[in-house]
């Protein structure tokens, strides 16, 4: 019997301790092995290439915020249109509210930042891709409606696929209640400060997330309407290198800056601070 063998039947009687398998990631971006807990004190960046994780609304409300109260939880998306394919509507709208937690793809509240209030949407694509239906387009609205009449800046961060299919024309029509809605905030002069982060696509990027006074990205954003091989085979030509990347946008002069995770809650302070003091002035000259 060779020692190897002596030495398993020694420890059969002992009892194996498996790893949990939820403790390790793999980096998309590098292919690096991370360590969860590691991540959460890097906001779940790679600490090796810098890769931006997608993660929850739950998790990134509190990065760039110093106090957070969500509102409009009661809002629920119904099935307007009886939608059945593979799965039912409400049997995926029940299977992602039990998934995130969340009442519907758009997490809405009152927040502030070194004392500075403001109006903040933070989208979460776990719950259906992030897909903007009647419920995300009421919560925008009614946020922006707060703001309007604080007159506290509006703060959203978008992470979407798009349209919510299942909702028919009903969600394409949240691209105007959006729109709508921000060109009330313009009139008053009331900021809105747009953050996209991975990916935003879709109704939502022609919508609302490219209406910005500021628009912010996240370093490697996927962020456009159609996907790249839909508008490559359309014009039938080849894209250029990090073609709907948010540094490709950034140099064509649809985002203001691409912002690291790490730097977002400071930008996001120096931008309230800066609106602060131009709406301080404005007043002061009236």
């Amino acid at each position: 019997m060779s020692w190897l063998q002596k030495t398993r039947e020694k420890l059969g009687g002992v009892p194996r301790r498996d790893m949990p398998g939820d403790l390790w990631i793999k980096c998309e971006g590098c292919g690096e092995i991370l360590y969860k807990k590691e991540l959460d004190k890097t906001l779940w960046t790679c600490p090796k290439c810098e890769y931006h994780f997608r993660i929850s609304a739950r998790l990134f409300t509190p990065m760039i915020t110093d106090t957070f109260v969500e509102t409009d939880q009661d809002v629920v998306s119904t099935d307007p249109l009886g939608f059945r394919a593979l799965k039912r509507y409400k049997d995926q709208l029940k299977q992602a509210r039990q998934k995130t937690g969340l009442s519907d793809a758009l997490v809405a509240g009152e927040a502030t930042l070194d004392s500075h209030p403001f109006l903040l949407g933070v989208m979460d694509f776990g719950f259906m891709g992030g897909s903007m239906g009647s419920v995300v387009g009421e919560k925008f609205a009614r946020l922006g409606r707060r703001a309007l009449e604080r007159r506290q800046p509006l703060v959203v961060s978008a992470q979407s696929g798009g349209a919510r299919m299942q909702e028919g024309v009903l969600s394409l029509m949240q691209m105007a209640k959006t729109c709508v809605r921000l060109a009330e905030l313009e009139e008053a002069g009331v900021p809105f400060i747009s953050i996209l982060t991975h990916p935003t696509t879709g109704g939502t990027t022609a919508s609302f997330a490219s209406l910005g006074d500021v628009i912010l990205a996240e370093p490697r954003a996927v962020i456009g309407f159609a996907g790249p091989r839909v508008i490559a085979q359309t014009i039938r030509q080849e894209l250029p290198p990090g073609f709907q990347r948010s540094e490709f946008l950034l140099e064509h002069g649809m985002v203001d800056r691409v912002v690291h995770r790490q730097a977002l809650k400071p930008t996001l302070s120096f931008l309230l601070r800066f609106f602060a003091q131009a709406r301080g002035q404005a007043a002061i000259g009236t």
